[in-house]
């Protein structure tokens, strides 16, 4: 059994504080966030979205890089993205989409047999089965030559 834990500091009410964000690891270190870098154009903070989609796109290339080798291959490049959409739901908001779309160099790997391992990838890695309330979580998966 493993456990990472973040933290959050918040000061001041919902719409108007202010919040700092950290990691065990510090690799966010009271890191900011609000409603401003979550609802507006602020750049000077995260938001959970942002940090939601980091962690899928981060767990899902893993496993992807951790499947390959299990199938005696060796990817050189993987690059994901996450695009994570939050919409008005109500009184408030609901995360309905995430987007991954991932592009790799795996040498060897033939296109019929990459998809198959980016769908084994996406459907099991440890954040995508976490985030299965999520409606729809798609793929785009492109095989670099």
């Amino acid at each position: 059994m493993f456990e990472k834990k973040a933290s959050v500091h918040w000061e001041g009410g919902g719409k108007t504080g202010r919040g700092q964000v950290s990691t065990e690891t510090g690799a966010l270190q009271s890191y900011p966030y609000g409603v401003a870098s979550r609802f507006a154009d602020d750049r000077k903070g995260t938001n959970p979205e942002e940090i939601i989609g980091a962690a899928h796109a981060a767990c899902f290339t893993m496993f992807f890089a951790v499947t390959c080798e299990k199938a005696g291959l060796n990817p050189s490049a993987i690059d994901t993205t996450a695009t994570v959409r939050l919409v008005k739901d109500g009184e408030g908001f609901k995360i309905d989409r995430i987007a991954l779309a991932m592009e790799a160099t795996v040498p060897g790997l033939d296109p019929a047999r990459f998809q198959e391992l980016a769908d084994i990838s996406k459907k099991n890695c440890p954040v995508s089965k976490a985030l299965a309330a999520v409606p729809e979580i798609t793929l785009e998966a492109r095989l670099r030559a």
